[in-house]
């Protein structure tokens, strides 16, 4: 069974960047397609970016988008999700996800079945 994990998170400025990493075992990386959401304080889940199985596609919500890149790393069988520009609106857990692979590429929380622990980013003004 696949296994899922996050880490990275921590606190950073506002205007900082930080790095979220996720380690697949279990079967190459290029075997899921795969995502991030997010869970700011006392608010739902929400969709932040998905990368398709072989990498060559992504999405991304509005809100992230031209800060946040998602990609994956074939030789640590990783995908990350780098951050930049960060604004304390992108306090959250973040969750690292695997999806159904459709096209276009799914953004909503019911298509993504299989979820990581979650890793922290705390972002201060």
């Amino acid at each position: 069974q696949v296994q899922l994990v996050e880490s990275g998170g921590g606190l950073v400025q506002a205007g900082g960047s930080l790095r979220l990493s996720c380690i697949v075992s279990g079967r190459s990386i290029y075997t899921y397609l795969m995502g991030w959401f997010r869970q700011p304080p006392g608010k739902e889940r929400e969709f932040v970016a998905v990368v398709s199985r072989d990498g060559e596609d992504t999405s991304y919500a509005d809100s992230v988008k031209g800060r946040f890149t998602i990609f994956k790393d074939t030789t640590s069988n990783t995908m990350y999700l780098e951050m930049n520009s960060l604004k304390p609106e992108d306090t959250a857990a973040y969750f690292c996800v695997i999806g159904r692979s459709t096209y276009p590429l799914p953004t909503q929380i019911y298509e993504f079945p299989t979820w990581g622990q979650g890793t922290q980013v705390t972002v201060s003004s």
